[in-house]
């Protein structure tokens, strides 16, 4: 779906084609599309911070008198930058499956652009 199969260069992180390979879907259905994907990605980015707290407060445990909550914060924040990247890819995979329906038998080429008749009445 992506350029580069790897995240490096962070350049080219979100460098799309224009059309998938397997079924000739446009990757951007309309200009400004990716910008919704900011929605997706907080909402992976507070998912994975309330897990990554709640596995340390389940594991080690929290207290304000060892600090062990500022620890908690500080590594449930360290994960999240590490993983921004990751995020950011599958926050635009998911918003692209949201809005993009796939439908068996579709060849490589199949052009998505123009709407058969018989689904245009319905």
């Amino acid at each position: 779906m992506f350029i580069n199969k790897s995240i490096f260069p962070l350049s080219s992180l979100l460098k799309m084609p224009e059309r998938c390979a397997c079924c000739g879907q446009r990757m951007e259905l309309e200009p400004g599309f990716y910008y919704g994907t900011g929605y997706v990605s907080y909402a992976l980015t507070v998912g994975l911070l309330g897990t990554v707290f709640v596995a340390y407060w389940v594991i080690m445990g929290l207290s304000y008198q060892d600090n062990s909550i500022f620890i908690a914060l500080g590594l449930s924040v360290f994960v999240v930058l590490l993983l921004q990247p990751w995020l950011m890819r599958i926050s635009r995979v998911l918003y692209l499956y949201m809005f993009v329906k796939y439908g068996k038998g579709q060849g490589a080429d199949t052009t998505q652009d123009e709407v058969p008749a018989e689904t245009e009445l319905k």
